[in-house]
């Protein structure tokens, strides 16, 4: 049993649990709330609805500026919110449709997609790198996330970032659906809550792909002891990896 790393992960549980708490909070803040408050505010207020859709973007674009000052990087999460607004913004004031400025969320959320099956072919997935950032890279998490990968356990990362580029492309088809479909307010309440339910559903699906995994980790080890198996997530090695560690 490696004690001192036991250690060092219950050290760090509790600052990560504090941030992940306050990125959260942000975002709800920040991200959905300020941006819907703001929209009926300037709506009561007389303004269009394209100006209102427009002017709705700036607390979030603050807080994304906001974050590259205090980090000095972009974030992959920042980078989706300020690209969705600046679409949005020149959608609006380029064609006056509110409707094409709704679908400031569609494009990046179709991009995102796209760039996770693209990665799919390179060396690391896209989502290996988000969890990586999310848990930071030189946390104890960190390290032991690119050590098992370096080890060969890489190929559980590549089914879920297949899985969610499906998802993402998926979401933004409904989310087209749904500013073409309804009221300006739904469409724009629903843009700002689905990424969330959409996210929470493919998060749902990830623990419990995670979960299967070990199960059937279990069972296999219990048939045979030798084989080489994920510590973490009970995933057997992958070939291609294994021959390529091996040589």
């Amino acid at each position: 049993m490696d004690t001192s790393r036991d250690a060092e992960r219950a050290a760090d549980t509790g600052p990560a649990a504090v941030g992940r708490f306050r990125r959260i909070a942000k975002i709800l803040i920040v991200d959905v709330a300020a941006p819907l408050a703001t929209y009926y505010l300037l709506r009561s207020a007389g303004m269009t609805t394209v100006t209102a859709l427009v002017l709705s973007g700036v607390v979030p674009a603050v807080g994304v500026a906001a974050g590259i000052v205090r980090h000095r990087r972009l974030e992959v999460i920042g980078a989706l919110v300020l690209t969705g607004i600046v679409i949005g913004t020149v959608l609006g004031l380029v064609t006056h449709s509110p409707k094409l400025v709704l679908m400031e969320g569609s494009v990046p959320t179709a991009v995102f997609g796209v760039a996770c099956l693209v990665t799919l072919w390179t060396r690391r997935p896209l989502m290996f790198g988000f969890a990586l950032e999310f848990v930071g890279p030189d946390s104890p998490n960190g390290r032991e996330m690119v050590r098992l990968w370096d080890e060969g356990y890489g190929r559980v990362f590549r089914i879920i970032t297949a899985v969610w580029g499906v998802g993402f492309l998926l979401e933004a088809a409904v989310r087209v659906l749904i500013v073409y479909g309804a009221s300006t307010g739904v469409a724009l309440a629903s843009s700002k809550v689905m990424p969330f339910v959409w996210a929470g559903a493919l998060s749902a699906w990830t623990f419990a792909y995670g979960a299967y995994l070990k199960r059937r980790g279990e069972r296999l080890a219990a048939a045979d002891p030798d084989i080489e198996l994920c510590p973490v997530c009970g995933a057997e090695k992958s070939n291609s990896q294994a021959s390529l560690l091996s040589s």
